[in-house]
């Protein structure tokens, strides 16, 4: 996350094809973070069904994290790596140095309380969601992933609390005199190194582990709600059909976007957990990490900056839709269904604090819905009506059909 322990005094001067090879990984790095997470930002924006998911505003917050990282910490990184010398002066290093701690901190803190606000939605109260994750809890809580990591990055690195009984060593490793060049070097004494690990990485990763192993439970029960409901389908003609698919529509997704957000923690956590050990580790066998450990790790961590963009595209449908019709510069074949329909009727409802759009559709939208699903999903069975109740039959089908376009209308509850 940040580059809490910095030892380059090991570091040698690469030949001219290494500095090729190495300024192109790294520029592909930095080039694929700011386009990725300026894509989830801009999809975001420009969907309005996107807009209206409330976990995705901690998915831009992060997204905006990430970007800062790719542009005000990335660069003079590789910088610094590639020529074997820092050029900006002291003060900038500790500028930039903060903001590596900053920044990177935020990020862990953003995807806590993504895992977090699944967890309420899904385990505690689902059905009174919208009302516990107002408008003004989610600006505390983004506020807070803003906030927190400046009492350790900012205040204790300009402060010099990070420096104390280490200063020696520290001055000894900023001058190379075998290549006479100097490096920003942030090195950290014990209290530091434990303190800012256990609150930048180890408390939220223990809150998050714990949240989705509940969520893991959770999707267990729902599978077993799934599996008695398809067991007693054929035998419960007068149970009401569209309370139990929406019931199971809504389990599905719910368990769905769970498995989305748990890979992305798990990337985070592989790409992050070498730093963050050998940083503990590190102070207590006198700093004998060598450098080039130091600069594979942090960058290894640098590389979850533009990793997240792409998770999105891939496991999401609904943001890989946006995806695509923004590269494809709003092609009609990747638009929504209500978006095609110009003489749709529409109506709305809201389930855990989400808008979805129900709408009729044509006549042959909803024979090609209907046939789909049936051979989709065939433990849904619509019981059948007599001829005589033209009217009863006409309402249920529009039913049915709105709830499978609900599911097409999700967004992180749709996640594939």
């Amino acid at each position: 996350m940040d580059k809490f322990d910095a030892n380059v005094s090991s570091k040698e001067g690469f030949g001219s094809v290494e500095k090729v090879v190495l300024l192109t990984f790294l520029s592909a790095v930095i080039l694929m973070a700011i386009l990725g997470n300026l894509l989830v930002m801009v999809a975001v924006c420009w969907d309005r069904q996107l807009r209206k998911i409330k976990t995705n505003y901690f998915i831009v917050s992060l997204a905006f994290a990430d970007l800062l990282v790719s542009v005000l910490v990335m660069p003079f990184g590789a910088i610094e790596l590639v020529q074997d010398i820092w050029i900006y002066g002291e003060m900038f290093c500790l500028v930039r140095t903060s903001l590596d701690v900053l920044l990177t901190t935020a990020s862990i803190f953003h995807l806590c309380c993504i895992s977090l606000d699944r967890y309420y939605a899904i385990c505690c109260q689902p059905l009174v969601y919208r009302n516990k994750m107002t408008p003004l809890r989610i600006a505390l809580m983004l506020g807070g992933c803003w906030v927190i990591p400046t009492f350790i990055s900012f205040l204790p690195i300009m402060q010099g609390w990070n420096n104390i009984g280490i200063i020696d060593l520290i001055e000894k490793r900023k001058f190379n005199q075998n290549s006479n060049s100097t490096y920003c070097v942030f090195m950290v004494n014990k209290p530091y190194a434990i303190t800012c690990s256990v609150v930048a990485f180890y408390i939220p990763f223990l809150l998050m582990v714990l949240a989705y192993y509940r969520i893991y439970v959770t999707a267990k029960e729902h599978a077993h709600q799934i599996q008695m409901l398809q067991r007693a389908g054929a035998s419960s003609e007068s149970r009401p059909q569209s309370a139990d698919q929406h019931s199971t529509h809504r389990m599905r997704t719910e368990t769905k976007a769970a498995k989305t957000l748990c890979i992305i923690m798990g990337c985070f956590c592989l790409c992050w957990a070498p730093f963050f050990v050998t940083n503990i580790v590190d102070p207590f066998i006198d700093y004998s990490v060598p450098g080039q450990v130091w600069t594979a790790f942090l960058w290894l961590g640098y590389i979850n900056s533009g990793l997240n963009p792409f998770l999105y595209a891939f496991l999401n449908k609904s943001f890989r839709r946006a995806f695509l019709i923004i590269l494809c510069c709003d092609d009609e074949r990747y638009r929504r269904p209500s978006i095609l329909g110009q003489t749709v009727p529409c109506s709305t409802t809201t389930i855990n604090g989400s808008t979805h759009v129900l709408s009729s559709g044509t006549e042959t939208d909803r024979k090609k819905l209907w046939n789909k699903e049936e051979k989709i999903d065939q433990t849904i069975q619509m019981p059948k009506r007599k001829k005589k109740k033209k009217k009863k039959k006409k309402k249920a089908s529009l039913s049915y059909e709105g709830l499978i376009l609900l599911g097409r209308k999700s967004c992180f509850r749709e996640g594939k």
